[in-house]
Protein backbone atom coordinates (compact mmCIF):
# COMPACT_ATOMS: atom_id res chain seq x y z
CA UNK A 1 0.00 0.00 0.00
CA UNK A 2 1.90 3.91 -1.32
CA UNK A 3 1.47 6.36 1.20
CA UNK A 4 -1.25 7.77 -0.50
CA UNK A 5 -3.91 4.92 0.42
CA UNK A 6 -2.76 4.37 3.64
CA UNK A 7 -5.00 5.91 6.26
CA UNK A 8 -4.46 6.21 9.80
CA UNK A 9 -5.01 3.24 12.26
CA UNK A 10 -8.28 4.45 13.94
CA UNK A 11 -11.43 2.70 15.88
CA UNK A 12 -14.38 1.47 14.11
CA UNK A 13 -17.19 3.72 15.75
CA UNK A 14 -14.65 6.98 15.02
CA UNK A 15 -14.86 6.51 11.17
CA UNK A 16 -18.85 6.58 11.21
CA UNK A 17 -19.04 9.14 14.30
CA UNK A 18 -16.83 11.48 11.94
CA UNK A 19 -18.81 10.72 8.68
CA UNK A 20 -21.89 11.54 10.37
CA UNK A 21 -21.06 14.72 11.40
CA UNK A 22 -19.30 15.88 8.78
CA UNK A 23 -22.50 14.96 5.75
CA UNK A 24 -24.52 16.73 8.48
CA UNK A 25 -22.24 19.85 7.87
CA UNK A 26 -22.19 19.53 4.39
CA UNK A 27 -25.73 19.18 3.77
CA UNK A 28 -26.98 21.79 5.67
CA UNK A 29 -24.25 23.89 4.26
CA UNK A 30 -25.44 23.17 0.73
CA UNK A 31 -29.07 23.30 1.74
CA UNK A 32 -28.14 26.71 2.63
CA UNK A 33 -26.69 27.48 -0.49
CA UNK A 34 -30.31 26.92 -2.38
CA UNK A 35 -32.69 27.27 0.25
CA UNK A 36 -33.28 31.16 -0.77
CA UNK A 37 -33.99 30.42 -4.59
CA UNK A 38 -37.48 29.15 -3.95
CA UNK A 39 -38.20 31.30 -0.75
CA UNK A 40 -37.17 34.79 -2.99
CA UNK A 41 -41.02 36.43 -3.12
CA UNK A 42 -41.90 35.72 0.19
CA UNK A 43 -38.93 36.88 1.58
CA UNK A 44 -38.51 40.30 -0.69
CA UNK A 45 -42.14 40.60 0.18
CA UNK A 46 -41.55 40.29 4.11
CA UNK A 47 -38.83 43.01 3.91
CA UNK A 48 -41.46 45.33 1.75
CA UNK A 49 -38.74 45.44 -0.95
CA UNK A 50 -39.63 44.78 -4.96
CA UNK A 51 -36.53 43.16 -6.12
CA UNK A 52 -37.66 44.02 -9.81
CA UNK A 53 -38.10 47.88 -9.45
CA UNK A 54 -35.17 49.67 -11.06
CA UNK A 55 -32.03 49.67 -9.10
CA UNK A 56 -32.99 46.49 -7.34
CA UNK A 57 -32.10 43.74 -9.22
CA UNK A 58 -28.39 43.42 -7.66
CA UNK A 59 -30.42 42.46 -4.36
CA UNK A 60 -31.63 39.56 -5.94
CA UNK A 61 -28.62 38.64 -7.92
CA UNK A 62 -26.64 38.91 -4.80
CA UNK A 63 -29.17 36.99 -2.21
CA UNK A 64 -29.20 34.36 -4.69
CA UNK A 65 -25.04 34.41 -5.46
CA UNK A 66 -23.27 36.46 -2.50
CA UNK A 67 -23.50 32.74 -0.84
CA UNK A 68 -22.20 30.69 -3.77
CA UNK A 69 -19.29 33.45 -4.60
CA UNK A 70 -17.78 33.41 -0.75
CA UNK A 71 -18.16 29.37 -0.98
CA UNK A 72 -16.29 29.14 -4.52
CA UNK A 73 -13.80 32.14 -3.47
CA UNK A 74 -12.58 30.96 0.31
CA UNK A 75 -12.34 27.25 0.27
CA UNK A 76 -8.94 26.80 -1.03
CA UNK A 77 -7.88 28.79 1.72
CA UNK A 78 -9.74 27.55 4.43
CA UNK A 79 -8.77 23.91 3.30
CA UNK A 80 -5.10 24.45 3.37
CA UNK A 81 -5.45 26.32 6.88
CA UNK A 82 -6.49 23.01 7.70
CA UNK A 83 -4.06 21.11 6.86
CA UNK A 84 -1.79 23.41 8.91
CA UNK A 85 -3.84 23.67 11.86
CA UNK A 86 -5.92 21.39 12.24
CA UNK A 87 -9.05 20.05 9.76
CA UNK A 88 -11.42 19.49 12.46
CA UNK A 89 -10.50 22.60 14.45
CA UNK A 90 -11.50 24.21 10.58
CA UNK A 91 -14.53 22.57 10.38
CA UNK A 92 -15.69 22.83 13.84
CA UNK A 93 -14.95 26.55 13.67
CA UNK A 94 -16.77 26.55 10.73
CA UNK A 95 -19.69 25.08 12.04
CA UNK A 96 -20.14 28.02 15.00
CA UNK A 97 -19.80 30.53 12.37
CA UNK A 98 -22.30 29.10 10.67
CA UNK A 99 -24.68 28.72 13.55
CA UNK A 100 -23.95 32.35 14.47
CA UNK A 101 -25.06 33.30 10.94
CA UNK A 102 -27.88 31.32 10.80
CA UNK A 103 -29.42 32.95 14.39
CA UNK A 104 -28.21 36.54 12.95
CA UNK A 105 -30.31 35.67 9.67
CA UNK A 106 -33.50 34.72 11.61
CA UNK A 107 -33.38 37.62 13.47
CA UNK A 108 -33.48 40.77 10.41
CA UNK A 109 -34.38 43.85 11.36
CA UNK A 110 -34.96 45.78 8.92
CA UNK A 111 -37.31 46.53 6.19
CA UNK A 112 -36.31 47.84 2.37
CA UNK A 113 -32.73 47.60 0.85
CA UNK A 114 -31.61 48.10 4.81
CA UNK A 115 -33.35 44.48 5.22
CA UNK A 116 -31.62 43.38 2.03
CA UNK A 117 -28.16 44.17 2.68
CA UNK A 118 -28.52 42.62 6.40
CA UNK A 119 -29.48 39.64 5.02
CA UNK A 120 -26.18 39.59 1.97
CA UNK A 121 -24.24 40.30 4.35
CA UNK A 122 -25.22 37.42 7.15
CA UNK A 123 -25.32 35.32 4.39
CA UNK A 124 -21.83 35.70 3.32
CA UNK A 125 -20.66 35.18 7.06
CA UNK A 126 -22.59 31.87 6.80
CA UNK A 127 -21.46 30.91 3.58
CA UNK A 128 -17.75 31.70 5.48
CA UNK A 129 -18.45 29.42 7.67
CA UNK A 130 -19.84 26.62 4.98
CA UNK A 131 -16.68 27.24 3.20
CA UNK A 132 -15.08 25.82 6.26
CA UNK A 133 -17.08 22.92 6.81
CA UNK A 134 -16.94 21.86 3.10
CA UNK A 135 -13.38 22.68 2.70
CA UNK A 136 -12.28 20.12 5.16
CA UNK A 137 -15.03 17.43 5.61
CA UNK A 138 -13.69 15.19 2.44
CA UNK A 139 -10.03 15.45 4.08
CA UNK A 140 -11.53 14.86 7.75
CA UNK A 141 -13.33 11.43 6.14
CA UNK A 142 -10.22 10.22 4.19
CA UNK A 143 -8.39 10.40 7.01
CA UNK A 144 -10.69 8.63 9.35
CA UNK A 145 -11.87 5.85 6.52
CA UNK A 146 -9.17 3.43 5.16
CA UNK A 147 -8.91 2.51 1.27
CA UNK A 148 -10.86 -0.26 0.97
CA UNK A 149 -14.11 2.10 2.39
CA UNK A 150 -13.37 5.50 1.37
CA UNK A 151 -15.45 5.64 -1.71
CA UNK A 152 -18.70 4.58 0.56
CA UNK A 153 -18.18 6.92 3.21
CA UNK A 154 -17.33 9.92 0.38
CA UNK A 155 -20.51 8.91 -1.91
CA UNK A 156 -22.13 8.92 1.15
CA UNK A 157 -21.21 12.28 2.14
CA UNK A 158 -21.04 13.89 -1.60
CA UNK A 159 -24.13 12.95 -2.49
CA UNK A 160 -26.12 14.13 0.63
CA UNK A 161 -24.37 17.65 0.02
CA UNK A 162 -25.47 17.46 -3.76
CA UNK A 163 -28.69 15.99 -2.73
CA UNK A 164 -28.99 19.31 -0.15
CA UNK A 165 -29.03 21.63 -3.42
CA UNK A 166 -31.81 20.10 -4.44
CA UNK A 167 -33.73 19.33 -0.65
CA UNK A 168 -32.73 22.84 -0.11
CA UNK A 169 -35.35 23.90 -2.98
CA UNK A 170 -38.27 22.41 -1.82
CA UNK A 171 -37.67 23.45 1.77
CA UNK A 172 -37.50 26.85 1.10
CA UNK A 173 -41.19 26.42 -0.86
CA UNK A 174 -42.42 24.51 2.12
CA UNK A 175 -41.03 26.90 5.00
CA UNK A 176 -42.20 29.96 2.95
CA UNK A 177 -45.85 29.18 2.62
CA UNK A 178 -44.97 29.70 6.91
CA UNK A 179 -43.30 32.50 7.24
CA UNK A 180 -40.47 33.85 5.72
CA UNK A 181 -38.27 33.62 8.80
CA UNK A 182 -38.88 30.20 8.69
CA UNK A 183 -36.49 29.63 6.01
CA UNK A 184 -33.55 30.77 8.21
CA UNK A 185 -34.75 29.16 11.43
CA UNK A 186 -34.21 25.78 10.28
CA UNK A 187 -30.84 26.12 10.20
CA UNK A 188 -30.54 27.20 13.66
CA UNK A 189 -31.08 23.94 15.66
CA UNK A 190 -28.79 22.31 13.06
CA UNK A 191 -25.83 24.41 13.32
CA UNK A 192 -26.22 24.84 17.06
CA UNK A 193 -26.64 21.02 17.65
CA UNK A 194 -24.05 20.09 14.80
CA UNK A 195 -21.44 22.82 16.56
CA UNK A 196 -21.73 21.01 19.66
CA UNK A 197 -21.37 17.47 18.43
CA UNK A 198 -18.48 17.94 16.67
CA UNK A 199 -16.28 19.58 19.66
CA UNK A 200 -17.28 16.77 21.74
CA UNK A 201 -17.28 13.83 19.22
CA UNK A 202 -14.42 14.72 16.30
CA UNK A 203 -10.38 13.98 16.89
CA UNK A 204 -7.73 14.95 14.69
CA UNK A 205 -6.50 12.00 13.20
CA UNK A 206 -3.66 13.96 10.26
CA UNK A 207 -0.86 15.32 11.41
CA UNK A 208 -1.04 19.12 11.22
CA UNK A 209 1.68 20.61 9.00
CA UNK A 210 2.41 23.81 9.92
CA UNK A 211 3.44 26.31 7.66
CA UNK A 212 3.54 30.56 7.04
CA UNK A 213 0.17 31.89 5.42
CA UNK A 214 0.83 32.36 1.53
CA UNK A 215 -0.62 35.82 1.86
CA UNK A 216 0.66 36.52 -1.61
CA UNK A 217 -1.57 33.58 -3.04
CA UNK A 218 -4.37 33.91 -0.75
CA UNK A 219 -4.66 37.19 -1.64
CA UNK A 220 -4.77 36.82 -5.31
CA UNK A 221 -6.52 33.82 -5.45
CA UNK A 222 -9.62 35.31 -3.08
CA UNK A 223 -9.59 38.97 -5.05
CA UNK A 224 -9.07 37.24 -8.60
CA UNK A 225 -11.76 34.59 -8.51
CA UNK A 226 -14.25 37.01 -6.93
CA UNK A 227 -13.44 39.38 -9.52
CA UNK A 228 -14.32 37.13 -12.17
CA UNK A 229 -16.83 35.40 -10.80
CA UNK A 230 -18.81 39.00 -9.80
CA UNK A 231 -18.42 40.33 -13.13
CA UNK A 232 -20.06 37.19 -14.79
CA UNK A 233 -22.48 37.86 -12.38
CA UNK A 234 -23.33 41.32 -13.56
CA UNK A 235 -23.06 40.18 -17.23
CA UNK A 236 -26.50 38.87 -16.68
CA UNK A 237 -28.42 42.25 -16.48
CA UNK A 238 -28.94 44.84 -19.42
CA UNK A 239 -26.76 47.45 -20.02
CA UNK A 240 -26.73 50.41 -22.94
CA UNK A 241 -29.37 48.67 -24.96
CA UNK A 242 -27.79 45.38 -24.67
CA UNK A 243 -29.71 42.67 -22.96
CA UNK A 244 -27.02 41.28 -21.20
CA UNK A 245 -23.89 43.63 -19.81
CA UNK A 246 -21.11 41.80 -21.45
CA UNK A 247 -20.26 45.07 -23.29
CA UNK A 248 -20.26 46.93 -19.74
CA UNK A 249 -17.11 48.57 -19.03
CA UNK A 250 -17.39 47.59 -15.61
CA UNK A 251 -17.95 43.59 -16.54
CA UNK A 252 -15.12 44.38 -18.94
CA UNK A 253 -12.82 45.45 -16.33
CA UNK A 254 -13.48 42.97 -13.68
CA UNK A 255 -13.08 40.10 -16.24
CA UNK A 256 -9.73 41.46 -17.42
CA UNK A 257 -8.75 42.89 -13.46
CA UNK A 258 -9.83 38.88 -12.73
CA UNK A 259 -7.66 36.94 -15.09
CA UNK A 260 -4.96 39.16 -14.70
CA UNK A 261 -4.81 38.41 -10.91
CA UNK A 262 -5.13 34.39 -11.49
CA UNK A 263 -2.49 34.43 -13.89
CA UNK A 264 -0.66 36.38 -11.37
CA UNK A 265 -1.69 33.65 -8.62
CA UNK A 266 -0.48 31.01 -10.91
CA UNK A 267 3.01 32.33 -11.83
CA UNK A 268 3.56 33.39 -7.40
CA UNK A 269 2.55 29.67 -6.91
CA UNK A 270 5.58 28.03 -8.51
CA UNK A 271 7.99 30.22 -6.23
CA UNK A 272 7.03 30.38 -3.24
CA UNK A 273 8.01 27.92 -0.84
CA UNK A 274 5.07 26.70 0.78
CA UNK A 275 1.95 27.77 -1.52
CA UNK A 276 -1.58 27.90 -0.74
CA UNK A 277 -2.42 26.41 -3.79
CA UNK A 278 -0.93 23.28 -5.05
CA UNK A 279 -0.30 23.35 -8.93
CA UNK A 280 2.41 20.58 -8.89
CA UNK A 281 -1.30 18.11 -7.43
CA UNK A 282 -2.06 18.58 -11.21
CA UNK A 283 0.99 16.71 -12.64
CA UNK A 284 -1.32 13.84 -10.63
CA UNK A 285 -3.40 12.08 -13.48
CA UNK A 286 -6.64 11.11 -11.43
CA UNK A 287 -6.28 14.74 -9.94
CA UNK A 288 -6.66 16.91 -12.80
CA UNK A 289 -8.89 14.85 -14.97
CA UNK A 290 -11.47 14.54 -12.00
CA UNK A 291 -11.03 18.18 -11.03
CA UNK A 292 -11.55 18.99 -14.80
CA UNK A 293 -14.97 16.67 -15.43
CA UNK A 294 -16.12 18.14 -11.77
CA UNK A 295 -15.88 21.59 -12.87
CA UNK A 296 -17.45 21.39 -16.21
CA UNK A 297 -20.50 18.76 -14.80
CA UNK A 298 -21.26 21.70 -12.13
CA UNK A 299 -21.62 23.89 -15.06
CA UNK A 300 -23.75 21.85 -16.30
CA UNK A 301 -25.95 20.55 -13.26
CA UNK A 302 -26.44 24.86 -12.30
CA UNK A 303 -27.72 25.46 -16.04
CA UNK A 304 -30.06 22.71 -15.83
CA UNK A 305 -31.30 23.45 -12.19
CA UNK A 306 -32.35 27.45 -13.00
CA UNK A 307 -33.33 26.63 -16.81
CA UNK A 308 -35.95 23.66 -14.95
CA UNK A 309 -37.58 26.27 -12.36
CA UNK A 310 -37.86 28.84 -14.77
CA UNK A 311 -39.29 26.21 -17.38
CA UNK A 312 -41.47 24.82 -14.85
CA UNK A 313 -42.46 28.17 -12.82
CA UNK A 314 -42.86 30.48 -15.73
CA UNK A 315 -44.12 27.87 -18.57
CA UNK A 316 -45.31 24.38 -17.82
CA UNK A 317 -47.32 24.33 -14.18
CA UNK A 318 -49.13 27.69 -14.75
CA UNK A 319 -50.39 25.84 -18.45
CA UNK A 320 -51.49 23.37 -16.34
CA UNK A 321 -53.67 25.46 -13.88
CA UNK A 322 -51.26 26.44 -10.68
CA UNK A 323 -50.98 30.26 -9.97
CA UNK A 324 -47.88 31.97 -10.30
CA UNK A 325 -47.46 32.20 -6.95
CA UNK A 326 -48.16 28.73 -5.79
CA UNK A 327 -45.22 27.45 -8.71
CA UNK A 328 -42.42 27.92 -6.66
CA UNK A 329 -43.38 25.14 -4.28
CA UNK A 330 -44.71 22.99 -7.24
CA UNK A 331 -41.36 23.27 -9.10
CA UNK A 332 -39.54 21.75 -6.25
CA UNK A 333 -41.99 18.79 -6.06
CA UNK A 334 -41.86 18.26 -9.33
CA UNK A 335 -38.36 18.16 -9.67
CA UNK A 336 -37.75 15.54 -6.80
CA UNK A 337 -36.94 12.45 -9.43
CA UNK A 338 -33.63 14.49 -9.67
CA UNK A 339 -33.04 14.33 -6.10
CA UNK A 340 -34.28 10.57 -5.62
CA UNK A 341 -31.71 9.89 -8.46
CA UNK A 342 -28.57 11.28 -6.55
CA UNK A 343 -30.04 9.63 -3.42
CA UNK A 344 -30.30 6.09 -5.38
CA UNK A 345 -27.15 6.03 -6.76
CA UNK A 346 -24.95 7.88 -5.53
CA UNK A 347 -23.88 5.21 -1.92
CA UNK A 348 -23.89 2.34 -4.49
CA UNK A 349 -21.75 3.71 -6.94
CA UNK A 350 -19.35 4.89 -4.00
CA UNK A 351 -19.68 1.45 -2.88
CA UNK A 352 -18.44 -0.52 -6.12
CA UNK A 353 -16.09 2.16 -6.82
CA UNK A 354 -13.97 1.22 -3.98
CA UNK A 355 -14.12 -2.84 -5.48
CA UNK A 356 -13.96 -1.58 -9.69
CA UNK A 357 -11.91 1.60 -9.61
CA UNK A 358 -13.69 4.73 -10.54
CA UNK A 359 -13.28 5.64 -14.13
CA UNK A 360 -15.94 2.92 -14.96
CA UNK A 361 -18.91 4.10 -12.81
CA UNK A 362 -18.06 8.13 -12.89
CA UNK A 363 -17.54 8.04 -17.12
CA UNK A 364 -20.74 5.78 -17.18
CA UNK A 365 -22.50 8.30 -15.25
CA UNK A 366 -21.78 11.15 -17.44
CA UNK A 367 -22.84 9.41 -20.64
CA UNK A 368 -26.22 8.72 -18.38
CA UNK A 369 -26.43 12.77 -18.14
CA UNK A 370 -25.46 13.86 -21.58
CA UNK A 371 -28.60 11.16 -22.25
CA UNK A 372 -30.56 12.93 -20.23
CA UNK A 373 -30.12 16.30 -21.79
CA UNK A 374 -30.52 15.08 -25.08
CA UNK A 375 -33.98 13.80 -23.75
CA UNK A 376 -34.56 16.71 -22.76
CA UNK A 377 -33.95 19.17 -25.61
CA UNK A 378 -36.35 16.69 -27.64
CA UNK A 379 -39.38 17.16 -25.35
CA UNK A 380 -41.79 20.13 -26.39
CA UNK A 381 -42.53 23.06 -23.85
CA UNK A 382 -45.43 21.34 -23.17
CA UNK A 383 -44.50 18.31 -21.91
CA UNK A 384 -45.69 14.71 -20.85
CA UNK A 385 -44.65 14.44 -17.17
CA UNK A 386 -43.79 10.89 -16.49
CA UNK A 387 -41.17 11.15 -19.43
CA UNK A 388 -39.70 14.26 -18.06
CA UNK A 389 -39.85 12.83 -14.66
CA UNK A 390 -37.91 9.94 -16.22
CA UNK A 391 -35.29 12.07 -17.61
CA UNK A 392 -34.95 13.51 -14.06
CA UNK A 393 -34.17 10.67 -13.05
CA UNK A 394 -31.48 9.60 -15.53
CA UNK A 395 -29.72 12.69 -14.83
CA UNK A 396 -30.20 12.31 -10.95
CA UNK A 397 -28.36 8.91 -11.19
CA UNK A 398 -25.94 9.61 -13.90
CA UNK A 399 -24.41 12.41 -11.76
CA UNK A 400 -24.86 10.17 -8.51
CA UNK A 401 -22.59 7.82 -10.38
CA UNK A 402 -20.03 9.93 -11.33
CA UNK A 403 -20.20 12.58 -7.91
CA UNK A 404 -19.15 9.84 -5.07
CA UNK A 405 -16.51 7.81 -7.42
CA UNK A 406 -14.80 10.70 -8.88
CA UNK A 407 -14.66 12.53 -5.35
CA UNK A 408 -13.08 9.40 -3.80
CA UNK A 409 -10.23 9.24 -6.71
CA UNK A 410 -9.15 12.89 -6.50
CA UNK A 411 -8.96 12.32 -2.83
CA UNK A 412 -6.83 8.72 -2.57
CA UNK A 413 -4.83 10.38 -5.63
CA UNK A 414 -2.76 12.67 -3.52
CA UNK A 415 -0.15 12.51 -0.38
CA UNK A 416 -1.94 12.39 3.18
CA UNK A 417 -0.76 15.46 4.15
CA UNK A 418 -2.42 17.83 0.96
CA UNK A 419 -5.60 16.14 1.65
CA UNK A 420 -7.34 19.71 3.37
CA UNK A 421 -5.69 21.54 0.28
CA UNK A 422 -6.50 19.35 -2.23
CA UNK A 423 -10.12 19.05 -0.62
CA UNK A 424 -10.50 22.72 -0.83
CA UNK A 425 -9.66 22.66 -4.52
CA UNK A 426 -12.05 20.43 -5.36
CA UNK A 427 -14.73 22.20 -3.49
CA UNK A 428 -13.66 25.00 -5.71
CA UNK A 429 -14.19 23.72 -9.10
CA UNK A 430 -17.62 22.59 -8.07
CA UNK A 431 -19.14 25.96 -6.24
CA UNK A 432 -17.26 27.70 -8.87
CA UNK A 433 -19.00 25.57 -11.26
CA UNK A 434 -22.58 26.28 -9.46
CA UNK A 435 -21.70 30.22 -10.17
CA UNK A 436 -20.69 30.77 -13.52
CA UNK A 437 -23.67 28.10 -14.78
CA UNK A 438 -26.04 31.10 -13.54
CA UNK A 439 -23.65 34.26 -15.42
CA UNK A 440 -22.96 31.78 -18.46
CA UNK A 441 -26.62 29.54 -19.32
CA UNK A 442 -28.91 32.82 -17.67
CA UNK A 443 -26.86 34.66 -20.42
CA UNK A 444 -27.40 32.12 -23.13
CA UNK A 445 -31.19 32.44 -22.33
CA UNK A 446 -31.60 35.62 -22.42
CA UNK A 447 -29.70 36.27 -25.71
CA UNK A 448 -32.12 34.03 -26.97
CA UNK A 449 -35.28 35.20 -25.75
CA UNK A 450 -33.90 38.88 -26.91
CA UNK A 451 -33.84 37.71 -30.88
CA UNK A 452 -37.70 36.92 -30.75
CA UNK A 453 -39.37 37.49 -27.56
CA UNK A 454 -39.96 41.27 -28.23
CA UNK A 455 -41.97 40.74 -31.70
CA UNK A 456 -44.15 38.22 -30.17
CA UNK A 457 -45.01 39.76 -26.73
CA UNK A 458 -45.68 43.55 -28.48
CA UNK A 459 -48.33 41.59 -30.75
CA UNK A 460 -49.75 39.45 -28.28
CA UNK A 461 -50.02 42.32 -26.23
CA UNK A 462 -51.80 44.57 -29.03
CA UNK A 463 -54.05 41.79 -29.96
CA UNK A 464 -55.52 41.98 -25.92
CA UNK A 465 -56.49 45.19 -26.78
CA UNK A 466 -53.25 46.97 -25.36
CA UNK A 467 -51.96 49.79 -27.03
CA UNK A 468 -49.48 49.73 -29.52
CA UNK A 469 -47.37 52.50 -27.89
CA UNK A 470 -47.11 50.30 -24.55
CA UNK A 471 -47.31 47.33 -26.04
CA UNK A 472 -43.84 48.30 -28.00
CA UNK A 473 -42.49 49.95 -24.65
CA UNK A 474 -43.05 46.55 -22.61
CA UNK A 475 -42.06 44.38 -25.25
CA UNK A 476 -38.48 46.50 -25.56
CA UNK A 477 -37.72 45.60 -21.75
CA UNK A 478 -35.03 43.19 -21.20
CA UNK A 479 -35.92 40.04 -21.15
CA UNK A 480 -33.83 39.62 -17.97
CA UNK A 481 -36.95 41.09 -16.24
CA UNK A 482 -38.93 38.81 -17.39
CA UNK A 483 -37.15 35.96 -16.71
CA UNK A 484 -36.65 37.22 -13.37
CA UNK A 485 -40.90 37.66 -12.66
CA UNK A 486 -41.19 34.19 -13.46
CA UNK A 487 -38.54 32.87 -11.45
CA UNK A 488 -40.04 34.83 -8.67
CA UNK A 489 -43.36 33.43 -8.98
CA UNK A 490 -45.24 36.35 -10.21
CA UNK A 491 -47.51 37.18 -12.50
CA UNK A 492 -44.77 38.18 -15.42
CA UNK A 493 -47.56 40.13 -17.41
CA UNK A 494 -48.92 41.94 -14.49
CA UNK A 495 -45.55 43.11 -13.18
CA UNK A 496 -44.82 44.29 -17.03
CA UNK A 497 -48.05 46.25 -17.24
CA UNK A 498 -48.83 47.76 -13.59
CA UNK A 499 -46.36 50.63 -14.04
CA UNK A 500 -48.21 51.84 -17.04
CA UNK A 501 -51.80 51.56 -15.34
CA UNK A 502 -53.08 50.09 -19.04
CA UNK A 503 -54.71 47.54 -17.04
CA UNK A 504 -56.88 49.68 -15.32
CA UNK A 505 -58.19 50.96 -18.65
CA UNK A 506 -58.66 47.52 -20.49
CA UNK A 507 -61.89 45.38 -20.45
CA UNK A 508 -62.09 42.94 -17.50
CA UNK A 509 -62.24 39.82 -19.79
CA UNK A 510 -59.17 41.43 -21.31
CA UNK A 511 -57.40 42.00 -18.02
CA UNK A 512 -58.62 38.29 -16.90
CA UNK A 513 -57.54 36.82 -20.29
CA UNK A 514 -53.91 39.11 -19.97
CA UNK A 515 -52.76 38.32 -16.20
CA UNK A 516 -54.39 34.60 -16.35
CA UNK A 517 -52.20 30.90 -16.08
CA UNK A 518 -52.49 30.86 -20.05
CA UNK A 519 -51.48 33.82 -22.01
CA UNK A 520 -47.53 34.11 -20.74
CA UNK A 521 -46.94 30.90 -21.05
CA UNK A 522 -48.45 30.38 -24.74
CA UNK A 523 -46.98 33.71 -25.78
CA UNK A 524 -43.30 32.75 -24.43
CA UNK A 525 -43.24 29.11 -25.19
CA UNK A 526 -41.89 29.52 -28.81
CA UNK A 527 -39.11 31.55 -28.14
CA UNK A 528 -38.52 30.11 -24.22
CA UNK A 529 -38.20 26.80 -26.38
CA UNK A 530 -35.63 28.40 -28.55
CA UNK A 531 -33.63 29.54 -25.32
CA UNK A 532 -34.12 25.82 -24.12
CA UNK A 533 -32.38 24.66 -26.75
CA UNK A 534 -29.18 26.47 -26.52
CA UNK A 535 -28.57 25.80 -22.93
CA UNK A 536 -29.38 22.26 -23.27
CA UNK A 537 -27.29 21.88 -26.66
CA UNK A 538 -24.10 23.51 -24.47
CA UNK A 539 -24.81 21.75 -21.24
CA UNK A 540 -24.99 18.59 -23.27
CA UNK A 541 -21.45 19.33 -24.57
CA UNK A 542 -20.15 20.48 -21.30
CA UNK A 543 -20.93 17.20 -20.00
CA UNK A 544 -19.55 14.93 -23.51
CA UNK A 545 -16.48 16.67 -22.54
CA UNK A 546 -16.40 16.11 -19.07
CA UNK A 547 -17.23 12.24 -19.80
CA UNK A 548 -13.97 12.64 -21.83
CA UNK A 549 -11.69 13.70 -19.54
CA UNK A 550 -13.06 11.00 -16.80
CA UNK A 551 -12.39 8.53 -19.15
CA UNK A 552 -8.53 9.42 -19.28
CA UNK A 553 -8.09 9.77 -14.86
CA UNK A 554 -6.09 6.23 -15.64
CA UNK A 555 -6.88 2.78 -15.28
CA UNK A 556 -5.54 3.13 -11.42
CA UNK A 557 -7.97 5.99 -9.81
CA UNK A 558 -9.88 4.73 -7.00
Amino acid sequence: MTAVEQAPAVGGRYKWIALSNTTLGVFIATVDGSIVIISLPAIFRGIGLDPLAPGNISYLLWMILGYLLVSAVLVVALGRLGDMFGRVRMYNAGFAIFAAASIALSLDPFMGGAGALWLIGWRVVQAFGGAMLTGNSAAIITDAFPANQRGTALGINQITALAGQFIGLLAGGFLAVIDWHAVFWVSVPIGVLGTLWSYRSLREIGSPRPARIDWVGTLTFTAGTGALLAAITYGIQPYGGHPTGWTSPLVLSGLALGIALLVAFCVAETRIRQPMFRLGLFRIRAFAAGNIAALLTAVARGGMQFMLIIWLQGIWLPLHGYDFENTPLWAGIYMLPLTFGFLVAGPIAGFLSDRFGARLFATGGLVLVVLAFLGLLALPVNFSYPLFALLLFVSGVGQGMFSAPNTSAIMGSVPAADRGVASGMRSTFQNSGTSLSIGVFFSLMIVGLATSLPTTLSAGLQAQGVPAATAQSVASLPPVSTLFAAFLGDSPIAHLLEPSGVLKTLPPDHVTALTGTKFFPELVSGPFHQGLVTVFGAAAIMAAVAALASLLRGRTAR
